[in-house]
């Protein structure tokens, strides 16, 4: 039996196109890697982490679901260690969003493939970081675990215009349509803006002021969205 995944690591899998070489960036112990394979949902794969432990412990994981022969596990930063030709589809989970940026911004070539990232902060630079690279987020997709929202990003090529600080906090109205996830993950981000904003309103920092404003106008766009739900 396959090993049993997580549903953010779920959500992945689905989303990793049939037959695709994939790329599992902090692989950890590869169970994402490791569940496709064995199901014969992709052919190979390329599991990278920084550290040996974590490579040691999806190695047992490769061995003990019998698809050491398809992983090629690796010692690198990111996808240094990564070429080009090798992947159809990458994933990056479990990271900051600064953290995925700078993976990203160091392999250009992602523009080329699917590209799958699950930020676990940093969400709006994330977001707002893209566009630079000459990517944006085509679809997104909430999953919860627990009691804890995630979101899963889609990254394609092509940049899009400015996004607003509303899009920035939560993402394009567009990229959530028809999830039922969606309701709950926007009333979490107006509440959780609200108390930032409360905080902010009693700062006397100059600089501050900028950062009230960003988020008192991403609050009135969320509010009118939750509106018209």
């Amino acid at each position: 039996m396959a090993p049993r995944l997580t549903p953010r690591l779920e959500t992945l899998a689905r989303l990793v196109p049939p037959g695709a070489r994939l790329a599992d960036v902090g692989t950890d112990h590869a169970y994402l890697p490791a569940w496709l394979l064995e199901r014969g949902a992709i052919p190979r794969a390329v599991g990278t982490d920084l550290r040996p432990g974590p490579l040691a412990r999806a190695r047992e994981t490769a061995e003990r679901r019998g698809v050491a022969d398809r992983l090629s596990l690796r010692l690198c930063d990111g996808l240094r260690g990564v070429a080009a030709e090798e992947v159809d589809c990458v994933v990056i989970a479990g990271m900051g969003g600064e953290t995925i940026l700078g993976i990203l911004a160091a392999a250009p070539w992602v523009a080329e493939k699917v590209c799958l990232v699950q930020p676990m902060s940093s969400l709006p630079d994330l977001r707002g970081g893209l566009a630079p690279l000459g990517l944006h987020v085509a679809r997104e997709f909430l999953t919860l675990e627990g009691e804890t929202l995630y979101v899963v990003m889609e990254l394609r090529a092509g940049a899009e215009g400015p996004l607003t600080a509303a899009q920035r906090l939560v993402g394009r109205e567009e990229c959530h349509r028809g999830d039922p996830l969606w309701p709950r993950y926007l009333r979490q981000e107006i509440a959780r803006t609200r108390r930032a904003l409360a905080g902010l309103e009693r700062s006397r920092r100059p600089e501050d002021d900028r950062r009230r404003r960003e988020l008192a106008a991403a609050l009135a766009e969320m509010e009118e969205r939750a509106e018209a739900m």
